[in-house]
């Protein structure tokens, strides 16, 4: 399994969420919240609150819960102020690891994902310290079984995308984050059923991880970061083989 933002990626953290919907919601409001607060609350005139709801609508969070995010964000129902908050470091393996957080209070939230680096053997770093490693890229995620290759190929590229790699179960659409909308729309208009789409830093190069308890580390210092209420999103550059994965979850 790649630390990055490939199938198998986007799968598990999907897999963790849904087990966890309310704390999923909670942090999908957060990021609407943000959105909305920053460009206004009308989707047609603010592309990052578009991109939130269409994430909130993907995790099946309530009509009235997203629009309530929405009025928060715009002062209709008080002022609620979150603030964007990068955390970089290092896993076991010297793995290099992003912690994307959105908080209402720095003060508490450093020190806690400090504690979480330690507590699995890793290490908080300085900022920029392993930010240079990542590319921010749109990720798509389409079942094989959805479109022809060649097709989905010829409406991808017409619309922006970068790449397309056949990973298995599904084609995963690589593209710039300003291509990220307007490559969704361009599915849907053509009827193409999205499985997954995000924004997510794209490691340049991936470090392998073929020893297990070297592994367990890793897997367990993300579930810890994903289980904290503030992180939206966390990143890595380990590459973990099958064989590896498959004794972990036996």
């Amino acid at each position: 399994m790649s630390g990055h933002s490939h199938w198998a990626g986007i799968k598990h953290k999907k897999a963790a969420n849904d087990a966890k919907r309310g704390k999923l919601w909670s942090k999908i409001a957060r990021i609407i919240i943000v959105a909305a607060k920053a460009g206004g609350g009308d989707l047609s005139q603010n592309l990052s609150l578009r991109y939130a709801v269409d994430k909130a609508k993907q995790a099946n969070m309530p009509k009235d819960t997203i629009e309530k995010a929405i009025k928060k964000g715009s002062g209709e129902l008080g002022n609620i102020n979150y603030e964007d908050v990068v955390y970089e470091g290092y896993a076991n393996g010297g793995i290099a690891i992003i912690v994307e957080a959105l908080t209402d209070n720095r003060n508490r939230t450093a020190p806690e994902i400090k504690r979480i680096f330690e507590r699995r053997g890793g290490a908080l770093g300085a900022t920029g310290c392993v930010g240079w490693m990542f590319n921010k890229k749109g990720v798509i995620a389409v079942k094989t079984s959805a479109c022809e290759e060649d097709t989905l190929m010829e409406i991808a590229l017409g619309a922006g995308a970068d790449d397309m790699e056949n990973v298995g179960e599904v084609y995963e659409i690589t593209c710039t984050p300003v291509a990220f909308n307007p490559l969704k729309d361009a599915l849907k208009e053509k009827s193409i059923a999205i499985e997954a789409a995000e924004i997510s830093m794209i490691p340049q190069n991936t470090v392998p991880v073929n020893d297990i308890e070297t592994a367990k580390k890793i897997l367990s210092l993300i579930e810890d970061f994903e289980d904290h209420d503030d992180v939206q999103n966390v990143y890595a550059n380990f590459d973990i083989p099958d064989e590896i994965m498959n004794q972990i979850d036996e």
